[in-house]
């Protein structure tokens, strides 16, 4: 069996709408990402339109 290596740290990854980030690795040795999405758009209030 092979010996288990340190693990590495991975910088955050950005882009426009998107951020990773390396998770803590698990029991088995797994180390997974992170994804945090930003908005696409943002939500305004709903104003009734005045009447003619």
């Amino acid at each position: 069996m092979s010996e288990q290596k340190p693990t590495i740290k991975v910088p955050d990854g950005q882009s426009r709408f998107l951020t990773t980030r390396q998770m803590a690795p698990n029991e088995k040795g797994f180390v997974g990402f992170e994804t945090i999405w930003k908005p696409f758009q943002k939500e305004v209030e709903y104003k009734t339109p005045k009447q003619p």
